[in-house]
């Protein structure tokens, strides 16, 4: 064996040892998708009148807010898609709190740094401002502040926050951590310079959530303190770190989802490739011999890889995602074909068969390399396409079939030669007297 083929076979036996350690590892657990494991499904809607227009833009741009918030809060591969011109279907598998959920992808997220000043307001009054009258909010019902006519001026919005995030003062109480952008920053910081010992009123979609008064100059950096628990603080956090709906949004239906049609629909497919894959052994072990009892091997190793990966990056499985790895595994076989059948090609022009091998490697390599090139440039498309149209599915197929392509080129390539060299190789005298251990 020459020194690459040492290096390449310790390499492919650490890579194994470390695939293992991944799959048995706690920590790196195989996400499931809503067909799998279940889940809410959340039909949302546009809350404006019939007669009044919703652009594609806007409700674009809400999908993309409702989808950041959504993957705030933790759920794995969260499926948010249009359901049509003015619906937004969202998917949260395994979700354990669908009341937050639903609050925060729904909320219109309008942060206001209001002027009330002599006044501090208690917390949870609906009041009316120069920038919200006259739009809908959660606490549109609730009482009004005082004499309920009063419209207090609105000094600053969320449209300058750059971010939010969630610490602890003093006494653990949870609180919402803020940063202005540099002319926020400079706003914030003359209008409270101006106002000090004047109460600037916090205000969240109409409702007081804080009345602090102004003690000192607050430029670019602040905080919003309240009652809050843990989880209340990290909703808040999240609504406005992702900014504000474009267009509000109302609760169309909520449907969970069970998730004993996802284990109908594991065991089915565990069934179906466990058949495919003792298939493709069997015909790569009878048809191809000794070169394909190695290429088993290989696969095997690449179905490790590929699981490792997975599990590596946090991949979500779902069945369409399932379908990319099955499909990947036939593309895998296909390269190993690709290099045997050229090697019998050279084998029957009568070369040895140390040069049979190589140049089976060598001249079958442009083929793969440009197949699986032109997968990889589709599957580039369809995660383009899911990422601009919602369409979560989408995404999860071509993630792993280009996983599944790119393992499929190294173990192809790299582990099958590898092995090759290592058992046909140093035996190629007596092994070329007995052409059917090698298909021919």
């Amino acid at each position: 064996m020459e020194t690459r083929d040492i290096f390449w076979l310790f390499a492919i036996v650490g890579l194994i040892f470390g695939s293992i350690w991944l799959i048995t590892n706690p920590d790196y657990p195989i996400r499931q998708g809503l067909d799998l494991q279940g889940g809410l499904q959340v039909l949302l809607e546009a809350d404006v009148p019939e007669d009044e227009e919703v652009s594609e833009d806007q409700m674009s741009q809400a999908r993309q807010i409702v989808s950041r918030r959504v993957n705030g809060l933790g759920v794995s591969e969260p499926l948010v898609q249009a359901g049509g011109d003015r619906r937004i279907v969202v998917e949260l598998p395994g979700l354990d709190n669908p009341d937050e959920a639903i609050s925060l992808v729904q909320g219109t997220a309008l942060l206001e740094f209001v002027n009330t000043g002599s006044q501090s307001l208690p917390e949870g009054l609906c009041i009316r401002t120069t920038e919200n009258d006259g739009k809908p909010s959660p606490c549109e019902t609730a009482e009004l502040n005082l004499d309920g006519t009063q419209v207090f001026e609105t000094v600053l919005t969320g449209a300058n926050l750059i971010d939010a995030d969630v610490q602890a003062d003093i006494t653990q109480q949870a609180m919402v951590a803020f940063t202005f952008d540099e002319e926020g920053g400079e706003a914030f910081g003359a209008y409270t310079a101006a106002n000090v010992g004047r109460f600037l009123t916090i205000v969240l979609d109409k409702q007081v959530i804080s009345s602090p008064q102004i003690n000192a100059v607050i430029s670019r950096q602040g905080t919003i303190t309240g009652n809050f628990t843990p989880e209340e603080a990290n909703s808040l956090a999240l609504q406005l770190r992702y900014g504000s709906l474009p267009v509000p949004l109302k609760i169309q239906g909520v449907r969970q989802v069970g998730a004993t049609l996802g284990e109908q629909s594991v065991q089915s497919s565990v069934t179906a490739g466990s058949i495919g894959l003792i298939v493709i052994l069997l015909f790569m072990l009878i048809y191809y011999r000794l070169p394909g009892g190695l290429a088993d091997i290989a696969l095997v190793i690449y179905a490790l890889f590929n699981i490792a990966i997975y599990q590596w990056m946090g991949v979500t499985m779902t069945l369409p995602a399932i379908a990319g790895f099955l499909l990947s595994t036939g593309m895998a076989v296909d390269a190993n074909i690709l290099v045997f059948e050229r090697m019998k090609e050279e084998l029957r022009a009568k070369k040895p068969l140390n040069d049979a091998i190589t140049a089976g490697f060598e001249r079958a390599w442009s083929s793969i390399r440009d197949s699986n090139i032109a997968t990889i440039v589709v599957c580039l498309i369809l995660l383009l396409f899911g990422r601009s149209f919602g369409a979560g599915m989408v995404q999860g197929f071509a993630i792993t079939l280009m996983i599944g392509v790119l393992t499929s080129m190294f173990t192809a390539v790299i582990v099958t030669r590898t092995f090759v060299k290592l058992i046909i190789s140093p035996l190629a005298d007596r092994i070329e007297s007995k052409s059917w251990l090698l298909g021919l």
